[in-house]
């Protein structure tokens, strides 16, 4: 699909997204089935390639952000706290197989970001690694994605042991499911708790509290499986069963809907209850390096 395709199937989602919600505002309900979600919508219309809109999610409170896609992830953009509300991507199996593009590792802010950003100043001595949301090893399958994935739209102040430790696990953990799942849809993001969060540099990027990520995959017999995490921003355990959860619980602490293109019914089947070892395989990621 071209960019210009996507685009445009990006920019119907986020309409549909916004209708729906003011559609919950006026009915005061927070789920109704006789919406029509976007993919059955892009059905109708003819596009085939519905399935890249899975990680698309929207919030039921607050205002989103500038949504900005790049080639390899869309995200939400919070230009006051200078972080995305969330990064979500599709990662397919051909992905991580096809060449090797080396680490760009070269910060820059991100020039459709219109409005109030981070700069790579602003990381320096703050005593905070430049995490990044959609990690430069699921993006390596592009000179374009790599170099989108240092945009510092994509990353947030996190712990050190964190971004090495747990968090990296479960990087790794999501490279390897797409080997039997063949794709995953991500979408994660900051979590801020306290009303006046620690900020850091001239630009005052502000340090999230903790991290979220959330993982779909759909099974071989057409059903789908998602887990849902919650990492705190700190050297966590590095045990990840230890942050795991249902989608339903995660979108409780949240306040988003997190795979909202799925239909209602997909929603509460496969968000309700967990497997992580049958489904996602969590002990063996524990048992490895």
């Amino acid at each position: 699909m071209d960019k210009q395709k996507k685009s445009m199937l990006v920019t119907l989602a986020v309409l549909a997204v916004l209708g729906t919600a003011w559609h919950f505002a006026w009915n005061g309900k927070e789920d109704d089935s006789s919406v029509e979600p976007v993919t059955d919508m892009l059905v109708e219309a003819g596009e085939k390639d519905v399935m890249s809109l899975l990680e698309i999610p929207y919030r039921l409170e607050d205002n989103e952000g500038n949504i900005i896609e790049h080639m390899g992830y869309t995200l939400s953009y919070n230009n006051d706290f200078r972080v995305p509300n969330w990064v979500a991507y599709e990662l397919k199996e051909s992905e991580i197989n096809t060449g090797f593009r080396s680490r760009e590792d070269r910060f820059e802010p991100d020039p459709l970001i219109k409005g109030r950003q981070a700069y790579d100043r602003d990381y320096v001595g703050s005593g905070y690694d430049r995490g990044h949301m959609a990690p430069a090893a699921d993006m390596r399958w592009s000179s374009q994605t790599m170099k989108e994935c240092f945009y510092l739209s994509n990353v947030c102040p996190q712990n050190h042991n964190l971004n090495s430790g747990a968090w990296n696990d479960l990087e790794k953990q999501v490279r390897y499911e797409v080997k039997y799942h063949k794709t995953i849809w991500v979408v994660c993001g900051p979590i801020f708790e306290n009303t006046y969060p620690k900020h850091i540099g001239s630009n005052h990027v502000m340090v999230p509290d903790s991290f979220f990520k959330a993982l779909l995959a759909r099974r071989k017999d057409g059903s789908y499986a998602s887990i849902g995490f919650i990492f705190p921003n700190t050297a966590c355990e590095r045990n990840l069963m230890n942050y795991a959860m249902t989608v339903d619980e995660l979108e409780s602490k949240l306040g988003m809907d997190l795979f909202y293109n799925l239909e209602v019914k997909v929603q509460d089947e496969s968000e309700s209850s967990i497997d992580p070892y049958g489904d996602w395989r969590i002990k063996d990621m524990i048992l490895k390096d």
